[in-house]
């Protein structure tokens, strides 16, 4: 079991204990994400930190989405309760990078590839996005490698 795994059981423990019921709903949520991560596909496997911090964003992506669309909807409790869940998610993912980090990475990463058109996309996105991963959303990061290619 990786280390970021024991970490949201031992927390999700100490959230029942605390009584916390906002913080155990949802590590106990994520953990069942991790939980259907590792046994799907044809054998069981054990996710590696990097594999559950994936999870994690994913999960806080939903959540956040989530809250846009009950925002939308009129729903603001439903949508406070989903900006709370991923309030709890953002504890145990990596901070995310600021649009002068974002700006400075992008341009390193062209410049590295060798991309100048906006037709080089595609390829660009490719080596830049794991650099990033659970950093920066996925949006974010296309409309400044758009940016900076049509610049």
């Amino acid at each position: 079991m990786s280390s970021l795994h024991e970490r949201l059981r031992a927390d999700m423990t100490a959230a029942m204990k605390a009584k916390d019921g906002l913080t155990r709903d949802t590590l106990r949520m994520v953990l069942t994400a991790v939980r259907t991560a590792e046994t799907s596909g044809t054998t069981a496997t054990e996710l590696s930190d990097d594999e559950v911090q994936a999870v994690l964003t994913k999960e806080a992506k939903k959540r956040r989405e989530a809250a846009e669309a009950f925002d939308g909807a009129g729903r603001t409790e439903s949508a406070q309760r989903e900006r709370d869940e991923a309030k709890v998610l953002a504890r145990y993912l990596p901070a995310e990078l600021s649009d002068a980090e974002l700006t400075e990475l992008v341009a390193a990463e062209l410049a590295d590839g060798g991309f100048t058109e906006p037709r080089q996309m595609g390829q660009a996105m490719k080596q830049i996005q794991p650099k990033v991963a659970g950093r920066a959303d996925g949006k974010r990061v296309a409309a400044e490698v758009k940016r900076q290619l049509a610049g």
